[in-house]
C-alpha cells in the first residue's frame, strides 16, 4: 500500500472532534454512504474511532464497535471523494483492526456495499472453516 501524502496524518478520535465530526459524516448520511448517527452515538463511537485529518480539516473517519472478545465490526467508514484512493480508507481500517488486536477481539466483521475495497483490506465473505456470516432484516 503507498504511504500516506505527508500532509495527512491519522489519530484516534478525540472528544473535541465530535461537531466536526458530526458535520463531516453528514453528506455520507444524505448519499446513503453510511447510517444516520445521533452526537451520542457518535460520542459512543468516537471512543473506538479514528480521523484522518489535513490541516485542521476532518478528510476521513472509521471506528471499530466492540460487541464482545469474539467480535467487532469497522462502522462508518468515509473518506472525502477527492482523498479517495491515496490510501486514507486503508489506514483507518488498518488502525481498527489493530485495535482489535491491542483489545484481543478475534474477529472484525464488515458490513458494506464496497466489498472490492474490504477485500484489498484482507476481508473476505467467509471465514477460515467457510464460516459465513448471515443476515435478516427485520425492518424497512
Amino acid at each position: 500500500m503507498p504511504e500516506l501524502p505527508p500532509d495527512i496524518r491519522i489519530r484516534q478520535a478525540i472528544l473535541a472532534d465530535l461537531n466536526k465530526l458530526q458535520d463531516f459524516i453528514t453528506p455520507f448520511v444524505e448519499q446513503n454512504k453510511i447510517l444516520p448517527r445521533t452526537v451520542d452515538e457518535l460520542n459512543l463511537l468516537a471512543h473506538s474511532g479514528f480521523v484522518a485529518f489535513r490541516d485542521d480539516e476532518i478528510i476521513g473517519f472509521a471506528a471499530l464497535e466492540i460487541y464482545s472478545p469474539k467480535l467487532a465490526e469497522i462502522r462508518s467508514l468515509a473518506v472525502k471523494d477527492e482523498y479517495q484512493g491515496v490510501g486514507v480508507g486503508k489506514k483507518l481500517v488498518e488502525s481498527c483492526i489493530e485495535l482489535a488486536r491491542n483489545k484481543n477481539v478475534l474477529e472484525v466483521m464488515v458490513v458494506t456495499s464496497r466489498e472490492e475495497f474490504f477485500q484489498s483490506c484482507g476481508f473476505d465473505f467467509t471465514l477460515p472453516g467457510q464460516k459465513k456470516a448471515l443476515f435478516i432484516q427485520t425492518r424497512e
